[in-house]
């Protein structure tokens, strides 16, 4: 089964592709504060929903960048009829191949919950940062692990140890970087059931909607896999957060 598909299909009642929820991304949108005309990039930006966000509150400009054209059309559709004039574009390509015309020269870059694009959180970072002019902002969503992981969580999920760090190495990441951490928005159990019980049902509908598709026990397997791993184990195990950087001025 095609992976962006499945998640496409899995995703297709989500407003936000992430386990947080709206009211958290209001409040980050507030913060920013951006000029207008602000330069601005999402990588991996899903369904367009927090550059739609920028877009109705900001004069901004910029693009929006994803592997999936499932999620790029439904992000141009939601632009198109939220902030018809924005001038905002969406590129449907590897995000990790993206690159900016010109060093530091962004306002604000992210990479909220993807940091897979570019080998995991420090390296996203690390991107982000030389995106960024002195003073803009690196926004990133990253999960992180709320104890520690059994053995059976990690076969089941697939995922490993090393492939996140605690609440407070996500933080200190940044500041290696040479970053300034101002916010942090945690994401709370009932964001993660909201994320993870939109999938299981996105998936139930689909396939009584499409009893026909060949790939409909592929689907069912992997929903199945990733539920009970989540109610058993990764519930009280992994956590998520948005964390807020900002890029220090040159002195």
């Amino acid at each position: 089964m095609d992976i962006r598909k499945f998640f496409d299909i899995v995703h297709v009642e989500h407003v936000i592709c992430n386990p947080t929820n709206e009211e958290k991304l209001t409040r980050l949108v507030a913060l920013l504060r951006l000029p207008a005309n602000a330069q601005v990039v999402d990588i991996a930006c899903g369904k367009g929903e927090f550059l739609a966000r920028l877009a109705e509150a900001y004069e901004v400009r910029g693009q929006g960048v994803d592997i999936s054209s499932f999620f790029i059309a439904a992000a141009e559709k939601r632009l198109k009829s939220r902030a018809p004039g924005a001038k905002i574009t969406f590129k449907q390509m590897d995000a990790a191949d993206f690159k900016v015309d010109e060093p530091h020269s962004l306002d604000l870059a992210s990479c909220i919950g993807a940091s897979w694009v570019f080998g995991g959180h420090a390296n996203t970072l690390a991107v982000l940062a030389g995106m960024a002019k002195p003073g803009g902002w690196v926004i990133v969503g990253e999960p992180y692990w709320r104890q520690e992981p059994s053995g059976d969580f990690l076969a089941a999920s697939g995922c490993t140890r090393e492939e996140f760090g605690s609440h407070f190495s996500n933080a200190e990441a940044g500041e290696r970087q040479g970053l300034e951490l101002v916010h942090t928005f945690v994401s709370s159990q009932d964001d993660w059931d909201q994320y993870e019980g939109l999938q299981w049902f996105s998936a139930a509908d689909y396939a009584r909607t499409h009893p026909d598709d060949p790939d409909l026990a592929e689907l069912a397997e992997r929903v199945s896999k990733a539920k009970t791993a989540y109610l058993r184990w990764g519930r009280d195990t992994l956590g998520w957060a948005i964390y807020l950087f900002r890029a220090r001025s040159a002195i």
